[in-house]
């Protein structure tokens, strides 16, 4: 098992023992390429994407079909927002690109839910690898991570 997967699925274990981590054949890395693999639909992947909003990191939870308007997350932040680079993300998370959680970093993030995650029943997120993925419902993802839901879906 990769040491990110053992790790988050560790900190699944004590947070919802019902949460079960698979390690798939195929790359999750990308919305896409996780919809695949999973024989779902794109907006059913809950992609993590850390933002800075000055010095603050932010994670953002969206739906893997859309992108995030960085104008409504500044609007939401009340500070003009980028995207993070991958070492920071890394810094930040103890996560690569593709396998970033949407929990279980080394810091805690202030967290941002993309309001249309809420249309699926399930979801799927990263879990520690861009080869490992984990199902829940959405409203988890905000009691885990105490996230905001809101509307960032650029459009």
């Amino acid at each position: 098992m990769h040491e990110g997967v053992a790790r988050f699925q560790k900190i699944m274990e004590s947070i919802d023992p019902g949460i079960r981590v698979v390690e798939m054949e195929a790359s999750t890395r990308t919305a896409a390429d996780a919809a695949q693999a999973l024989g779902v639909t794109t907006a059913q992947i809950a992609k993590s994407i850390v933002f800075l909003a000055g010095e603050e990191p932010i994670l953002v939870i969206a739906a893997g079909d859309h992108r995030v308007d960085p104008e409504k997350l500044a609007a939401i932040m009340g500070r003009p927002v980028k995207l993070a680079d991958p070492a920071t993300v890394l810094d930040l998370t103890g996560f690569e690109i593709g396998g970033v959680p949407p929990l279980g970093h080394r810091s805690p993030l202030r967290t941002i839910i993309d309001e249309d995650l809420f249309h699926h029943e399930i979801v799927y997120a990263a879990a520690g690898s861009p080869r490992a993925i984990f199902a829940c419902h959405p409203g988890s993802l905000v009691n885990w991570t105490d996230g905001l839901v809101a509307k960032v879906k650029e459009t």
